[in-house]
Formats: structure tokens, sequence, C-alpha cells
């Protein structure tokens, strides 16, 4: 059966995989920092019980209480099975999440002393959770039960009463606990809503990431439709112009002059070479037909590349291929269009020998172009692969970089520059061998 390439892999993973593809998600994350929070709970909450049942001398239910407590374990053990089968996070399990923990806190405080208990400000930690966590309609209604549950804390006294005379200041326990609670509360406000807001902060750089490509990807479109009308004007006038050329070559005029002959033919030469050019737009297009990817060995493909470029230019090209034949990849026209690209640029700004360096790090085609020329200044490297910056100086220049990163980016790779110390740059391209790898989707489907 023939092969196929495999689907694109460059795009975000944005964690609805199955598997653990939860904890890569910005929800995901999130809901680790509440499992985090809650075992710091369940811990601050046993030594708690024991500081207060056997240091203070105040007796506690303790069965009732170390229940809740092996609850929450038990939720915190077992969440994650899952969250991990579903794939994902959402508002509601965020919600339920909260809610569960306010419930077993508001059990904790009605079997320790109720609304005496200092700790009853814990209730100000779960409201600001659910105002970074959750969307307005939720927020509001766990403000609405914390209210609620704090207000039956009051009304509906538990079995322990804790004695409290706040007017003795910090000799009297109730004052003790209630600045324990407080610094608890604020220490755990910097760490995880810090934490938390990192996770949120880079969630809103990678949505800001993915408008940008998604800009990119419908610019390259746009070029790629005014190529095709480009090539498909062109098409007429070469034709034209290689017929003329032709006859002109058997005209006496030209026939007895070797010098012009010479030139006429060097003109058809390039004028086919342009009909080549305008040919290769069209067959990227799928028009006039379409070139599907075959498979090949990965050594002789960067061997072919190499030859095929230094015929295309006639310009020196030091090739350093250190893989071994044996692996077999997809070779695609988008991949020779990208190195090509990268090729061109760096033989325009070098004077000498450009230099093509291939070789396999951690299943990784590396292949790294070095040349001789002025390197890049620091805002090309900043914004590498941005459409119309170029160190040329000409307008409409650019693009070739900014069409090799969407094509590397696509394949699940990346570019990079940097300038060599004695001079010059080096341009290192890293794709995915699975990218390349061939591909049946029959034979690799799983059942469900």
């Amino acid at each position: 059966m023939p092969t196929s390439p495999r689907p694109p892999t460059g795009m975000p993973d944005d964690g609805l995989d199955t598997g653990f593809g939860w904890q890569r998600t910005a929800r995901g994350r999130n809901m680790q920092q509440l499992v985090l929070l809650r075992w710091i709970a369940v811990a601050g909450q046993l030594l708690a019980i024991v500081v207060v049942h056997a240091g203070m001398g105040i007796r506690l239910p303790l069965l009732p209480m170390l229940l809740v407590l092996a609850g929450l374990c038990v939720f915190n053990l077992l969440a994650p099975a899952y969250w991990r089968r579903r794939g994902r996070i959402t508002d509601r399990h965020l919600l339920l999440a909260l809610l569960l923990d306010m419930a077993a806190l508001t059990a904790l405080l009605h079997l320790s002393g109720g609304i005496t208990n200092p700790f009853v400000f814990l209730y100000v930690l779960q409201v600001v959770l659910a105002a970074v966590l959750l969307r307005p309609r939720s927020r509001w209604l766990v403000v609405a039960l914390t209210t609620g549950c704090v207000v039956a804390l009051a009304v509906f006294p538990g079995p322990v009463r804790l004695p409290a005379n706040p007017a003795a200041g910090l000799a009297d326990r109730y004052v003790q606990g209630l600045l324990l609670c407080f610094v608890l509360v604020a220490m755990l406000l910097v760490v995880f809503i810090g934490r938390i807001g990192e996770i949120l902060r880079a969630r809103d750089a990678r949505l800001a990431a993915l408008r940008q490509r998604a800009a990119e990807e419908e610019h390259i479109v746009r070029m790629g439709l005014l190529a095709s009308g480009a090539a498909h004007e062109l098409g007429t006038p070469l034709s034209t112009l290689a017929v003329i050329l032709g006859d002109w070559q058997h005209l006496p005029h030209f026939t007895s002059d070797p010098e012009l002959l010479q030139d006429v033919a060097e003109m058809q030469a390039q004028v086919l070479r342009c009909k080549a050019i305008v040919g290769g737009i069209l067959q990227s297009a799928g028009e006039p037909r379409g070139e599907a990817p075959h498979p090949t060995d990965l050594h002789a493909f960067i061997e072919s590349l190499a030859g095929h470029w230094r015929q295309r230019t006639q310009a020196p090209l030091a090739l350093h291929n250190q893989i071994m034949p044996g692996i077999g990849i997809v070779a695609d026209d988008g991949i020779r269009q990208m190195l090509f690209n990268v090729l061109d640029n760096a033989q325009e700004a070098s004077p000498g020998q450009v230099t093509l360096d291939a070789r396999l790090e951690a299943d990784q085609l590396v292949m790294a172009v070095e040349d001789a020329g002025p390197g890049f200044s620091p805002g090309m490297l900043e914004r590498l692969g941005t459409p119309y910056r170029s160190s040329k100086g000409a307008p409409g220049r650019g693009l070739g970089l900014f069409l090799s990163v969407n094509v590397a980016r696509t394949l699940g790779g990346t570019i990079a520059a940097r300038n060599r110390p004695g001079g010059g740059a080096v341009v290192t391209v890293r794709i995915p061998l699975q990218a390349l790898a061939p591909y049946n989707p029959e034979a690799s489907s799983d059942p469900p």
C-alpha cells in the first residue's frame, strides 16, 4: 500500500488528547495546583488537630474529623484517574473541586468550634481562588455558598466550644489562632496565586502566538494565490518567448555570428528556466498535476537536495552528510523549498562557499547552513522569519525565511539563526524524524 506523509505535528498540544494531556492545559495545571494545595491543607489540618487535641487539651471529635480528611485524600488520589480518562479539565471540574474543599472545610470547622474557630477565615482563600480560576457566574456562586456556610456555622453550633477573649491580646488563644490563620492565608495566596497567575499568563501568551500564527498562515495563503495567478499569467508570454528565441537560432543573421548565437541560446535557457520555475509553482499549487510525496532514504534525500541546489544555482556548496543510510522518510517538496530558501539566502550573503551540515540529534534531523557573510543584525535575530524584514534593503524581501520558518513549524520543527564569532552566520533547521517517517493511517489507527 502506498505511504502518505504523516500529518503535521507542528501544532501546539491543546491538552485535549487522552493520557496525561489534561496536565498540559492551563486548567489542568491549575487543577494540579489545587491538588497540591489540598495535600498541604490535609497535612496542616492533621497538625492542627494534634496540637489542639493533645497540646491544648481541647477534646475534639477525632473520628468524624479524620474521616473528612480521609475523604479528601481519597479524592486527591482517585480524581487524576478520572481526569486522565476524560482527557480534559473544564470550568465545572474546577468549580466542583473548590466546592468539595469548601464542604470539607465547613465540616471540619463545625466539628472544631464553628464560628469561634479562627480558621474560619480560610473561606477567603476559597473565594480568591474562585475569582482567579472560574468564570463570573461560578465566582458569584462560590461567594454565595461561602457566605451561607459562615452563616450556618454561626446558626448551628457544633459539639465543641472554643473560648475566645480578644481583649487579652496575644495571650488569648483565639487571637493567636487568628494571627496564624492570617499568616497562613497570606503565604498560600502569594505562593499559589502567583503560580496560577504564571499559568494564566503562559496561556495568554500561547493564545497570542496562535493568533499570530493564524495571521501568518493566512498571509501565506494569500501569497500562494497571488503566486499561482502570476504563474498562470506568465506561462503564455514565456512560451511565446521560448518559441521566438528557438526560431532566431535558425536565422542566418544569428548563425553567422557565433557570439550573438550564444547570447540567444543563453536567453532561451533562461526563459526555459523561468518556465520551469512557473511550472514548479503550479505543481505545488496542485496544477496541472499533484506530485505526491514519495518514500526515500534520508541520506540519499540530503545528497539529492545538495546536488539539485548546486545544479540550479551553479554555486559551490560543501556538504557534510553525517546521516547513515537506511533511514526511510517521506520526501516532500516543502522540505526542499524550505532548505533551498535558506541556502539561497546564505549564497547571496556569502562571497565564498556555503556549507551544509546534516546530522541526527535526539530523533531530530538537523541541517545547519553556514556562510561567510556579514551575519545577521540584532534586530533580524530577534524577529527571524518575520515577513518583509530583510538585511538586503530591497522592498518585498524577507519572504524566503518567513516561508521556511512556517514550513518547519508545520512539521513540528524550528529554524534558529546565530552569528559566528569569526564572521558569518549559521541557520539551523530542526525537524522531528517522526514528521518525516512513512505513515499509514489505516495501519496506525488504534481502536478507541
